[in-house]
């Protein structure tokens, strides 16, 4: 395949006039050195998620040249925003034939449990490549309760922090009545009975969120979308259009903005990827309408803008700000990985996986919005046009990259074997 490069503009920006918004203590988990390597081995447009389009192919290796050059807005404090950029050393084959999955969580035993879309199962794959179906009566409930239609269906994935000799996973599906989170305990791999922690999700053919992770404060982050029903988005009553934090028992997390209600952020589109830096910064990526895609950094009790907003521009109306965006037909970023020098994020109609270098940032800034956009560098194209869409991306435990494809969900064009998890080695330069 060739290659593209990305060639419409990306804006790294800063966010001004922000106002401070409530940040939980306990995700500030201290100052981290940015990395100078990362260890070897370690909706978009009118239609959501469309057909690509085509774009120059001006690089001859996407994986080790920078992204478009970034319109940057003013950064208090910092104007330098070169950062090492990475080469992909080696990229691999773990599993093939996966049924358009969806969701990765890595298990206590380095194995991953992966979920399948449209066949609202799940299965573990191992480092090996092996691929074993869960079976079990949670595995026969999830089955039953999951409809897929359009972009709905079995969605993320997460395991519940905890003692690993008792491994209880939780999954995001998309019901004849609404999203949902359940939670249930594997054994091997079988699935015990399932109990639902949240319910009552807006549902859709589109827009359906569906990312789940647990952050360093041990709470679960639910994202959400919109289901192209925009006034849900900044609509606090409705759980639409959010990024929701609760308890790994499913009640609203105490330090909530309001501690009655699971919503933690709002004014979203569609949020699919979310994740945190060593310092304790949460990144996640959202979906754009027409013209922008999204990197944002997030606060409890923050208004991401949208419907009002798409991309940079909402700051004087009191909106948050992302520190990166791309043209919509160069990322639609699904699944986030954050690792100590970077942000990746898959992307589906754009084909490539996008990194987002992190520059390290004073502790004292960590509260100040105005100053994320100095906390990152030049989004980097790697495997650009390589591997078709891209769905998810997780850091394995060798510290590779293990990446979804997503060829075989109606909107792409697979090849023999799609699709598949690839280990993605890289260096820094």
């Amino acid at each position: 395949m060739g290659r593209r490069t990305g060639d419409a503009r990306v804006q790294v920006g800063a966010a001004r006039g922000v106002a401070r918004w409530c940040t939980r203590d306990a995700s500030r988990v201290g100052a981290a050195a940015l990395a100078g390597v990362l260890l070897v081995g370690g909706c978009s447009s009118g239609t959501p998620d469309a057909a690509p389009t085509t774009s120059p192919a001006a690089a001859t290796s996407a994986s080790a040249t920078p992204g478009p050059t970034p319109t940057a807005a003013a950064d208090p404090g910092s104007v330098v925003r070169d950062v090492p950029t990475v080469t992909v050393e080696s990229v691999q084959d773990v599993a093939t034939g996966l049924d358009a999955p969806w969701g990765l969580a890595f298990l206590p035993d380095g194995n991953a449990l992966v979920t399948l879309r449209d066949a609202a199962g799940l299965v573990v794959v191992g480092a090996d490549g092996s691929v074993a179906d869960v079976t079990g009566p949670g595995a026969d409930e999830i089955a039953a309760a999951t409809v897929a239609r359009g972009e709905g269906g079995l969605l993320g994935v997460a395991v519940v922090p905890g003692d690993a000799a008792t491994v209880d996973v939780v999954v995001y599906l998309t019901s004849d009545e609404d999203n949902r989170v359940l939670r249930a305990t594997l054994d091997g791999t079988t699935l015990g009975p399932t109990r639902v922690l949240l319910d009552g999700i807006p549902r859709g053919q589109n827009h359906n969120g569906g990312r789940l992770a647990f952050g360093p404060d041990g709470y679960l982050y639910v994202t959400t979308g919109d289901v192209y029903t925009t006034r849900l988005a900044p609509d606090p009553g409705s759980l639409g259009g959010k990024v929701l934090c609760i308890t790994a028992d499913g009640e609203p997390a105490p330090d909530n903005p309001d501690p009655s209600s699971p919503v933690w952020t709002l004014g979203h589109r569609n949020v699919q990827g979310i994740g945190w830096a060593p310092d304790g910064r949460t990144f996640a990526a959202e979906f754009g309408q027409d013209t922008w895609d999204e990197l944002n950094v997030l606060r409890g009790g923050a208004d991401h803008g949208w419907p009002q907003v798409e991309g940079i521009g909402g700051a004087e109306q009191g909106y948050a700000e992302p520190v990166a965006v791309w043209a919509t037909s160069e990322a639609s970023p699904s699944g986030l990985a954050v690792t100590d020098e970077g942000v990746y994020l898959a992307g589906l109609r754009g084909r490539t996986l996008w990194r987002v270098p992190l520059r390290p940032v004073d502790p004292a800034s960590l509260d100040d919005p105005a100053l994320d956009a100095a906390g990152v560098g030049t989004p980097q194209p790697l495997l650009a046009d390589e591997h078709g869409r891209l769905r998810a991306v997780e850091v394995a435990p060798d510290g590779s990259l293990w990446v979804l494809t997503n060829n075989t969900d109606g909107r792409g064009d697979p090849v023999a074997g799609d699709d598949r998890i690839l280990r993605v080695s890289v260096r820094a330069d």
